[in-house]
């Protein structure tokens, strides 16, 4: 494994930490600022919002830029924002920090992931993306563990210190470990394999030429859908364990790590799925996601079950993250516009997932209701992604793969 890899998994387990520890700190930052825990709770809806903004506005205006002075400019952004969050006098700098934090994270996910599968073969390059992402999955594991002891033994600036300091070192290891030029060119070894890579698209123009393309739609489309599913039955997943399946509050803690467990799990059987198949990977992947969260949805009462299957909601949740990931850039022909596209898109989905769960449980539906409309959007999804490998395979897609 390349180390410019692991390099890159570093930043993404920091940018990961700093998005989930917030929320094992929220009490703490509400009593140090004197507000309220609706105020509070900005820091984590203003972080989503400004991922969304930032992963568009940042890739464009970075668009003719090397790439990895790119990646290294992001990470030193992320830097300066978490330490605004940690010396924060006040709520409003508290939240410019996190804004300022989350500014990087979709540019870098996206423009990291072509960075990624630049170091490696092309027939290995949803491997390499998913060991980028798995430094996000280890986050999303240990991010409010590690948030809420952090907090409780030092405070709550500590853990941003401790943040700080995981940026300092990602920055230092992708200055020092990722080659020069990563990601500019077409992949050396792609007439050795016999495989394409494509050549990246530099220029504003050549990056918003990509969304010209069908295929970079229906992906987008698709990872939206599944994000809203997986995310919509996530969101309220405390209520369905403690009301529905009998858990104590003190259970979800342990009960979260398993989807945990179940994001890494997925993210790295993904990977190697995605390069052996990509498309029967993707659509297998959203289908095992509809299916566990309508079985989830008749289960919920059964505590074993439970288990079982917030485990498989992660794997199957996130085991279509690589390959959507190099699915909308082979289609965008390279164009690091469409990478970061493809992580607000995941935003978007998240939003969307979350209110239509919402509005199921205010309908009286219960707290199974949001698994149910979780596994129908996932459906969705499924239709759009059969649709799109469909129609790749048909002479003029491929000729617009190819080109």
């Amino acid at each position: 494994m390349p180390s410019g890899l692991v390099a890159l998994a570093l930043g993404g387990f920091g940018i990961g930490l700093t998005e989930f520890l917030i929320a094992g700190l929220l009490p703490q930052v509400a009593s140090s600022f004197a507000v309220s825990e609706a105020a509070a709770g900005w820091l984590i809806s203003g972080y989503a919002l400004s991922v969304a903004v930032g992963a568009i506005a940042l890739t464009a205006a970075t668009a003719r830029l090397p790439r990895k002075a790119v990646l290294v400019g992001l990470v030193a952004l992320f830097v300066v924002g978490n330490l605004l969050s940690a010396l924060a006098p006040s709520y409003p700098v508290m939240l410019l920090g996190r804004i300022v934090a989350a500014l990087c994270h979709g540019s870098f996910f996206g423009i990291g992931s072509l960075v990624a599968r630049s170091l490696v073969a092309p027939e290995k390059k949803s491997r390499a993306v998913a060991v980028m992402f798995a430094g996000l999955t280890l986050a999303n594991v240990l991010g409010v563990p590690f948030g809420a002891l952090v907090g409780e033994r030092w405070g709550w600036r500590a853990a941003f210190w401790a943040v700080t300091a995981i940026g300092v070192l990602a920055l230092a290891g992708i200055a020092a470990l990722v080659p020069d030029g990563a990601g500019e060119t077409r992949s050396p070894t792609a007439t050795v394999t016999g495989q394409s890579d494509p050549a990246p698209a530099h220029g504003l123009r050549a990056q918003f030429r990509a969304f010209r393309s069908w295929q970079v739609w229906l992906t987008l489309t698709a990872t939206a859908l599944s994000y809203g599913g997986m995310f919509g039955a996530f969101s309220y997943i405390a209520y369905t364990f403690t009301e529905v399946g009998g858990f104590s509050p003190t259970d979800v803690a342990w009960l979260l790590m398993v989807y945990g467990v179940g994001l890494v799990v997925g993210n790295l059987v993904g990977g190697r799925a995605a390069d052996r198949d990509r498309d029967r990977a993707l659509v297998l992947a959203l289908l095992g996601l509809a299916v566990t969260l309508a079985v989830f949805g008749l289960l919920a009462g059964s505590a074993t079950a439970s288990v079982v299957l917030v485990f498989l909601m992660g794997l199957f949740g996130f085991a279509s993250v690589p390959g959507m990931i190099t699915r909308v850039t082979d289609f965008a022909h390279g164009a690091a516009l469409a990478a970061s596209a493809n992580v607000s898109a995941s935003n978007i989905g998240n939003a969307l997932g979350a209110w239509l769960g919402g509005l199921a449980i205010t309908a009286g539906l219960g707290y199974t209701a949001p698994l149910y409309v979780g596994a129908g959007i996932v459906l969705i999804s499924v239709i759009v992604m059969a649709v799109a490998a469909r129609q790749a395979k048909s002479p003029a897609q491929h000729a617009e793969h190819c080109m």
